[in-house]
């Protein structure tokens, strides 16, 4: 009879898979409240201190760190002496280990206490993982429910080879690294501000992708907090590495403006076309309008649901991929009809944002790491009016609307916005002027009308030049985080031309 030490805290499945395993003649050892539930449901298990001939201790922080514990689990079955000492021990074999650990992740997002913290750092069930992940060519190591009826049908089908021992030893790895990441991540943010000597980045794969951003490259999603498991649904076509960048900024545009009827049009993850009007069809109308060129081959964002009568008017011309908080089985059938066409959810009403507390780059060698940049609901609000003329209740809006555009927009960027739909953009400049210069090239050649427009910018203006072309082109009101040593030149600026200023005096750079 083979022997399996069981002891989880997750205890869902837990009755039903020790019941299979008594079934193909496994003996079942068990700890505190698995031992309870299972001696409950009418499974005969056997209680850990009959094996480690020692009492738990130390109110539970004590229990299997034993010899009998990982003795039985470790001691090599291909060596005659290990098998040998280990009969002269006493140490009999473990066979099976099931154990996944105390719930860390839950404890610190309810309470605050360290003291209850410290207790749900689990150290007894990371050693038998790790023990029986190292000896994977004898033992079977379990430690996600998931696997349990994987497990039995190896068991019972006759395929419980090597290989399939040693993909359940990597996810052993994978979960003692990740929960160890995970604690000292913790630590660190509590007590290092979250910038400590080490920086643990852990994600949980979704899928492959079918290559990276060229053919040649390999690629796959991998998500935090399974935000993407829960929240991202495919209804027509497969995301590609390149896709699933470009809609990252056009759904942080859309979902940004809370559930107002907001939609943007990216390209290569940089806006071509913002609107926030009555209904979404207007919206993606207006939105449009800003860059028609740009937008074929594009990525469109809906803050909301796509119906029919939206899914024509997309329909009219080429686009990549449709994402929204929903789209309708009518929609999706105006859709059909375009092979190439690739249309997700993200959320339900709305789109939704995971809203990351951290941000990291790749840099050669490393990365760096940040707190993740907020564009505060009051900053636009708060900002203070440095002009002699300020501006008025729908400007106030459009300026919030192009200053929140352009702290999602690569730097250096300047956003023009009239009539609560962007008119001009220019983005990923080498200088700001030349942000300015080329947005209001590019409205001209699109016979769009700036007069009257909000003019942002995620840093501040230089030099005047800027505004004396934003005047030019009969921008009325400019916001812009200030703190130049020229500010005092870009305020003499807006007085000369009328134009009202804002200071929020925070800068959004995005590199």
């Amino acid at each position: 009879m083979k022997r399996a030490l069981v002891s989880v805290s997750d205890k869902s499945g837990v009755v039903d898979f020790c019941k299979s395993l008594v079934r193909n003649d496994f003996e079942i050892i068990s700890t505190g409240g698995t031992y309870k539930i299972l001696k409950e449901n009418g499974v005969n298990a056997i209680e850990i201190d009959e094996i480690t001939k020692f009492p738990e201790c130390f109110e539970g922080r004590v229990k299997t760190l034993n010899p009998f514990v990982h003795g039985g689990i470790l001691h090599r079955r291909d060596k005659q002496s290990h098998l040998d000492q280990a009969k002269e021990l006493g140490v009999e074999a473990i066979d099976l280990v099931c154990v996944n650990l105390y719930p860390f992740k839950e404890t610190i997002e309810k309470t605050d206490d360290f003291d209850e913290i410290i207790e749900n750092i689990d150290i007894g069930g990371p050693a038998m993982v790790r023990s029986a992940a190292k000896n994977f060519d004898s033992v079977i190591i379990v430690t996600d429910v998931v696997d349990y009826s994987l497990v039995i049908n190896a068991i019972e089908q006759d395929t419980n080879s090597v290989e399939f021992r040693r993909s359940l030893m990597i996810k052993a790895y994978e979960h003692t690294a990740t929960y160890d990441s995970m604690i000292a991540n913790y630590m660190n943010s509590r007590f290092n501000d979250g910038f400590g000597q080490k920086q643990f980045v852990v994600g949980n794969k979704v899928m492959n992708t079918r290559y990276g951003e060229n053919p040649h490259q390999k690629g796959a999603l991998y998500e935090f907090d399974k935000h993407f498991s829960n929240n991202f649904k495919t209804l027509k076509g497969e995301a590609s590495f390149n896709n699933l960048n470009d809609l990252n900024g056009a759904v942080k545009i859309a979902a940004g403006f809370g559930k107002e009827n907001a939609v943007c049009i990216s390209k290569h993850g940089n806006p071509c076309g913002v609107a926030i009007k009555d209904t979404l069809l207007e919206s993606y109308v207006e939105a449009l309008k800003c860059d028609p060129v740009s937008a074929f081959g594009g990525v469109v964002a809906v803050n909301g649901t796509v119906d029919k009568e939206l899914a024509q008017k997309m329909n009219e011309i080429f686009l990549e991929v449709v994402i929204a908080g929903r789209i309708t089985s009518e929609a999706q059938e105006v859709f059909s009809k375009k092979k190439r066409i690739k249309l997700f959810e993200m959320g339900a009403d709305n789109l939704l944002l995971a809203n990351d507390k951290k941000d990291f780059k790749h840099i050669d060698g490393g990365f760096v790491y940040q707190d993740a940049d907020v564009v505060g609901a009051d900053e636009v609000k708060n900002a203070k009016l440095v002009s002699k003329v300020a501006a008025e209740a729908q400007d106030m809006k459009d300026m919030q609307i192009a200053y929140k555009i352009a702290s999602l927009t690569k730097s250096n960027c300047v956003i023009y916005v009239k009539n609560s739909a962007m008119v001009a953009v220019g983005m990923g400049m080498t200088s700001r002027v030349d942000a300015a210069q080329c947005a209001l090239k590019k409205a001209k050649d699109m016979g769009l009308d700036v007069r009257g427009a909000a003019l942002a910018s995620e840093a501040f203006f230089p030099f005047r030049d800027s505004i004396d072309a934003a005047a030019e082109a009969g921008v009325k009101n400019v916001i812009e985080p200030g703190g130049s040593i020229r500010d005092e030149e870009i305020i003499e600026a807006a007085n000369e031309f009328g134009m009202s200023l804002y200071f929020s005096n925070i800068r959004h750079f995005l590199h």
